[in-house]
């Protein structure tokens, strides 16, 4: 996947660019090469990046570390602000920052490169924690006393000992 000039985006029929792809995403472990759509559209101060994209990955279970395979898959759309970002000679030593500012941004003279937004939204969407479909239920048990009562706390049994008969 080729980077895309911005301005170039603006110019497009509706200023808008969609393609499908087929293929592998550098650092991006697959079986099979990721496929999908994505579509950009210039709306003047920003891009609206919105992609379907999926493929096959290789997870380990952090529950039985065992190897299952996983379709990984997006429908996902992202605003990204276009301005021109400071000179790093003009950053102050500090700065408050707003909410606003903790949004991605690229310069409206630069490149937008649909590869790397494509990792980085794929990465994401890999599932935290990794739990293989056969993976047996995960049990709380207290392994020290099986016929404890769970349904009262256990530190509550020390006070029991200590009742006053009348």
């Amino acid at each position: 996947m080729e980077k895309l000039y911005i301005p170039q985006i603006a110019r497009a029929v509706e200023a808008n660019e969609s393609f499908e792809f087929k293929e592998f995403i550098e650092g991006l472990e697959t079986l099979t090469p990721v496929q999908g759509v994505i579509s950009i559209n210039h709306l003047g101060s920003f891009l609206e990046v919105s992609a379907k994209a999926s493929t096959i990955i290789t997870l380990t279970c952090d529950r039985t570390l065992v190897q299952f395979n996983y379709r990984l898959a997006i429908d996902t759309s992202e605003k990204i602000c276009l301005e021109e970002p400071l000179p790093e000679g003009e950053y102050p030593k500090e700065r408050e920052v707003e909410t606003v500012d903790l949004v991605e941004s690229l310069s409206p003279n630069g490149y937008f490169d649909p590869a790397a937004w494509l990792y980085e939204q794929l990465t994401l969407a890999i599932p935290y924690p990794k739990i293989a479909p056969d993976a047996p239920p995960l049990e709380l048990t207290d392994a020290t006393n099986p016929n404890l009562d769970t349904s009262v706390d256990k530190r509550w049994a020390i006070l029991s000992s200590l009742q006053i008969s009348e």
